[in-house]
């Protein structure tokens, strides 16, 4: 396993070793220990979807109850954005995004502090989720996709496909301080 920096101060990416033979490949998708020693926390619950093409998932967070999410593909192929809504930070409002995919096998752990959604680009798309703390609606909240002060260059091969929710969430610029970390 290899961890490095993500570009945003927190994010971590890595990347499994896989052994790869003719009958195909393997590797280790999560250990505890190592994971841990790389200052991830514990996980508490797993969540998987499945999307098809074009679909956008996001862009979610939790407060107060937020989530740490350990993130990656086990079939198809997504773009993956994280956007900084720590106030306090020097990098808040910007965005980052990688490629995750059943072929590169790369991981994204995302602290607490971060929007998080996904673009899928294969025909369909399994996504997995580990998180840091249980899933709580009164503590979901999200930013519209299509923020046009962000500018996300979200590639899509057609129409986008989100989620009635998620149409209607607010731009980041309209979110209070109280709807944001510190």
């Amino acid at each position: 396993m290899q961890a490095s920096p993500g570009p945003l101060a927190g994010l971590i990416i890595i990347e499994p070793k896989v052994f790869k033979d003719n009958r195909g490949y393997f590797y280790e998708g999560f250990q505890q220990q190592r994971y841990s020693e790389l200052g991830i926390p514990a996980f508490v619950q797993d969540n998987t979807s499945r999307s098809k093409q074009n679909v956008i998932r996001g862009l979610h967070y939790q407060l107060p109850r937020s989530q740490g999410k350990l993130v990656g593909v086990t079939r198809g192929k997504v773009w993956d954005v994280v956007i900084d809504i720590r106030v306090s930070s020097p990098t808040f409002g910007e965005w980052a995004g990688f490629t995750l995919s059943d072929e590169n096998h790369i991981q994204l752990y995302i602290p607490p502090g971060f929007a998080h959604g996904f673009c899928v680009q294969s025909e369909e798309a399994d996504f997995y989720y580990k998180c840091t703390d249980f899933y709580d609606p009164a503590s979901e909240h999200g930013i519209i996709w299509d923020d046009a002060k962000l500018n996300i260059p979200w590639p899509l091969s057609g129409r986008a496909i989100v989620s009635d929710k998620d149409a209607v969430y607010p731009t980041l610029q309209a979110l209070t301080n109280e709807k944001l970390f510190a």
